[in-house]
């Protein structure tokens, strides 16, 4: 999946200019090994890699897969995480060291520009057998994810289309699940869309955090071109969406905790708009999407309702 920050924005310094980005970048040298490897962990996105993560184990389980084959998977798409999340701040180093970014591991001059790009390249290529270990057709699926991914950090964020990336990775994962299962199926419809609206909506929640300064260092995305509440509301809108494709989806009655969880899920979409500036400025609300996207997989694996049975 396209790679998610897992930091909130401190008080920037618009103006630094390129001899504070300069500094910054060169105070790497003398950073001792464990602080370097502090750094290296921030600038992975750790907290979203980890859900993105944990979700991916979670459809494992609700696809069929069993412990080794769903390691395997899990471990496909944590490598596939940190390479983009290691990729994007690669990439974004010099523009969130002009604009002050101390909560920036490369900007803040935490970690060295070669040790993160070398972690990025490592980890995509870990995630080429790890992937193609699931199967081919299910590894070339999840490649495509990670190209998505890709494409994002380093041409499609700037676009009105920085949402397709989302869209594809996030609707593409319960197929390479699915195809990874015993039964090398692909997901229900209902599957592939609920997931699909599920990172559609991660993408403008995600943005909320930094989309000021993204639009200060020139970042125009499709959240940035809308605005903060625009995208703040089209993410609860997708997020309900994608919770009620979910819970109604499968055949059969839907079980009481699936309605809960819709309820839920329409509670905070109608609350959302409403909202203070200040927690929409925070993680909560890409947490949140992840919370209820956790949910309505748990709900998945204790009813079996990945795949029809047969």
């Amino acid at each position: 999946m396209p790679a998610t920050t897992d930091e909130g924005p401190t008080a920037p310094t618009a103006h630094a200019g390129p001899a504070t980005a300069r500094r910054a970048l060169s105070t790497t040298a003398r950073r001792p090994a464990l602080a370097e490897f502090r750094g290296l962990l921030k600038a992975s996105h750790p907290v979203p890699a980890a859900a993105v993560t944990l979700l991916a184990a979670l459809l494992a389980a609700a696809a069929g897969l069993g412990p080794r084959a769903g390691a395997t998977a899990a471990l496909a798409v944590a490598a596939g995480q940190l390479s983009t999340g290691w990729c994007n701040d690669r990439r974004d180093m010099r523009r969130d060291a002009a604009a002050g970014r101390r909560d920036k591991p490369l900007a803040a001059g935490e970690v060295r520009p070669g040790v993160v790009a070398a972690a990025s390249y490592t980890a995509l290529l870990a995630c080429v057998p790890l992937s193609l270990a699931c199967g081919v057709r299910a590894g070339w699926i999840h490649l495509g994810c990670v190209a998505a991914a890709w494409a994002y950090n380093l041409w499609l964020k700037h676009t009105p289309a920085s949402w397709l990336p989302y869209t594809v990775a996030f609707g593409l994962l319960p197929a390479f699940l699915t195809l990874a299962s015993p039964r090398a199926d692909w997901p229900p419809v209902w599957l592939t869309a609920a997931a699909a609206l599920l990172g559609t909506g991660a993408h403008f929640a995600n943005a909320l955090p930094d989309i000021d300064e993204d639009i200060a260092g020139g970042v125009l995305g499709l959240p940035q071109r809308l605005g903060r509440r625009a995208s703040i509301t089209l993410a609860a809108v997708l997020a309900t969406a994608s919770c009620t494709v979910m819970t109604l989806g499968p055949a059969g009655p839907v079980p009481p905790a699936g309605r809960l969880l819709l309820g839920v899920t329409l509670a905070l979409c109608l609350a959302a708009p409403a909202a203070p500036p200040a927690l929409l400025r925070g993680r909560m609300p890409f947490l949140i999407i992840l919370a209820l996207a956790g949910a309505d997989a748990v709900l998945l694996v204790l009813a079996g309702r990945v795949l029809p049975a047969g």
